[in-house]
């Protein structure tokens, strides 16, 4: 795996948990002007009309779009990470106190990795499963929580909802190498759509116009760029470490309450600061390299060639029609069909759709 693409990965997927970080607290200020149904449709039109906008202006001629065999999971994901996970969130915050649903949310991350290590074949070696337990620790101080007042009606919906997210995470990871613009377009549309019509059916309360456009402008980073960003990032590391990198979330949140919001320090968040730090760093440091074998693969996503000696995963054979508009002496990127021959080497990788070996 080429360092340029595993650094973009995980920017990616930090960015998208500081912009779903931020999002948290602004949400938190505006929740009682409406209902938890009109509120999460909105965030989900803005998230569609952000993703609308960025498709105009962005090129994505260089990916390749869902077919007809992408469509269940696509569905899938869209139904539980856009429909079940939210509406089971609403329904076990009014069952259970606040300390307590945000240490339960802090169940997708387990249930990411544990889907993506143990269903998924990803690998995740010690020093991967170090920085995991030490970000989730992290995020489970900052929550402050603890079960007490918790009922099991109530715990069992937020758990839900995590495992919802989870598995939505790691469908989204297995439909990474199509158009992340596309796939997050769908998600957030398949989302937000149902969500307001039914709460325009049921005469659900919508917030006032400011607060509307206000939850506009948050779900259109917090959800819609945030959600293609976190899939730029399941495409290059893989669902358990962007779970590990997304984690962080809860700390971002919290900071941008103590500096922007105003809200009071607390001793959690500069020991949470400390234990996410050391989990995030030993994550971007982490050097898995070994001999392994590639089995043949054939599959189509988008990839960059190099006339000079680049990706030895992508050294293969063109037609014609697929060098059109493309200078073939200079490096380019471009989506197409393609097969991978059988190949053994030792490189540093992590646990992308290349690499889903045995250890």
């Amino acid at each position: 795996m080429a360092k340029s693409s595993l650094r973009r990965g995980q920017l990616a997927g930090l960015a998208a948990a500081v912009l779903f970080g931020i999002s948290a607290p602004l949400i938190s200020t505006v929740t009682g002007s409406g209902s938890a149904l009109s509120i999460a449709g909105l965030l989900y039109g803005g998230a569609t009309l952000a993703l609308l906008t960025v498709r105009l202006f962005r090129d994505t001629e260089a990916e390749t779009s869902v077919g007809r065999q992408d469509w269940p999971a696509l569905a899938a994901l869209t139904l539980l990470g856009g429909v079940v996970g939210p509406v089971a969130l609403v329904m076990g915050l009014a069952r259970l106190p606040a300390a307590s649903s945000s240490l339960l949310l802090n169940l997708e991350a387990v249930f990411t990795l544990a889907i993506a290590v143990l269903l998924g074949r990803e690998h995740l070696g010690r020093r991967g499963l170090l920085s995991a337990g030490l970000t989730i620790a992290a995020a489970v101080l900052l929550s402050e929580g603890s079960l007490s007042g918790a009922n099991a009606g109530g715990s069992a919906l937020i758990a839900l909802a995590t495992l919802a997210w989870g598995i939505d995470n790691n469908l989204s990871q297995s439909l990474s190498l199509r158009n992340p613009i596309q796939i997050a377009t769908c998600k957030a549309a398949g989302a937000s759509l149902p969500m307001l019509a039914l709460a325009l059916l049921l005469g659900h309360p919508f917030p006032a116009l400011p607060v509307m456009l206000a939850l506009l402008a948050i779900g259109a980073l917090g959800y819609g760029i945030s959600i293609w960003l976190d899939l730029l990032a399941l495409r290059d590391l893989g669902a358990a470490r962007e779970a590990v990198l997304f984690s962080t979330a809860p700390f971002v949140g919290a900071l941008f309450s103590l500096v922007i919001l105003r809200e009071a320090f607390t001793p959690q968040l500069l020991v949470a600061a400390g234990l996410m730090a050391a989990g995030v760093l030993l994550l971007l440091l982490e050097q898995h390299s070994h001999w392994h074998r590639h089995d043949v693969l054939r599959h189509a996503h988008r990839h960059r060639h190099d006339p000079l000696g680049g990706d030895p995963h992508h050294e293969h054979r063109h037609q014609p029609e697929e060098l059109e508009g493309v200078a073939a002496d200079q490096p380019f990127w471009h989506a197409h069909e393609h097969c991978h021959g059988e190949l053994e080497h030792a490189h540093p990788h992590v646990s992308d759709t290349h690499h889903r070996h045995r250890h």
